[in-house]
C-alpha cells in the first residue's frame, strides 16, 4: 500500500473531541496500550492528521507518527510506535525466508508462519478475547500469541532472529484457519520497514 515514497501533505490540528474519540478507539483495539496511553497520547497533546494517498490518514504528535487509518476503518500502529511499545500489539512471527518478501511489500503467505521459524498462536489458544482479561494476552517465550487472532484483526509481524517488528497489517485469514490450511494469503498491503509510510517526513 505504501510501497512508493509519499509526499508529506499539510498537517491539520484535531479538535479535542476527535482526539478523545481516537484515544478510546485506540484503547478498544489495543487494550495492552492502556498502561502507556498517557505517554502515547497525553490528554493535553495536540494531535495532527495528515492526508495520504488511497484515502489513508496518518496521525502525528510532535512530528512523531503514531498510527494510520484507511477510510474510517481500524486504526493501525505506525512501526515507530510498535518499536516503542512492542508488547502492546498482537503478533505473529515469520521465518527468515519470508523477511525479504515482506520487506518488498509482498503479501504474507501462510508458509512463512507455519514453517519451523514461524510462530502462530499457541496450540489450544483461546478463540477470542475474554471480557475483563484483555490485559492478560501476550506472546510466550517462544513468540506464540496467547489467543487466536481473527480475520480482519490488526497484527504486528515480527521476524525470526530480529529484535524489532518489520511490518503491520490486517489479517485476511484468521490464525486458526492458517494453521489448518497451511497455505494462502495471511496479510496483504502491510506497512513495512523502509516503505513510504516509514520514510515520510512528518516535521
Amino acid at each position: 500500500m505504501f510501497k512508493k515514497d509519499l509526499s508529506p501533505s499539510p498537517k491539520q490540528k484535531l479538535k479535542s473531541s476527535v482526539q478523545r474519540s481516537l484515544r478510546s478507539s485506540l484503547l478498544a483495539t489495543y487494550p495492552l496500550l492502556t498502561p502507556h496511553i498517557d505517554e502515547i497520547l497525553p490528554k493535553k497533546a495536540s494531535l495532527e492528521s495528515m492526508k495520504l494517498p488511497d484515502r489513508n490518514t496518518l496521525y502525528v504528535l510532535d512530528s512523531e507518527p503514531l498510527f494510520y487509518q484507511q477510510d474510517a476503518t481500524t486504526l493501525l500502529p505506525h512501526l515507530k510506535l510498535v518499536h516503542r511499545f512492542p508488547g502492546g500489539f498482537p503478533t505473529v512471527r515469520i521465518d527468515r525466508g519470508a523477511i525479504r518478501f515482506v520487506l518488498s511489500g509482498a503479501t504474507l503467505m501462510a508458509p512463512g508462519l507455519t514453517s519451523k521459524g514461524g510462530r502462530l498462536p499457541v496450540e489450544g489458544a483461546a478463540k477470542a478475547l475474554v471480557e475483563g482479561e484483555e490485559l492478560q494476552q501476550r506472546a510466550d517465550d517462544e513468540g506464540r500469541w496467547s489467543r487466536e487472532l481473527a480475520k480482519g484483526e490488526p497484527v504486528v509481524i515480527v521476524a525470526e532472529g530480529k529484535e524489532h517488528a518489520c511490518a503491520v497489517g490486517t489479517l485476511v485469514t484468521g490464525t486458526e484457519e492458517v494453521k489448518a490450511k497451511g497455505k494462502g494469503p495471511v496479510v496483504e498491503d502491510a506497512h513495512f520497514l523502509g516503505d513510504g509510510l516509514w520514510n515520510i517526513a512528518t516535521d
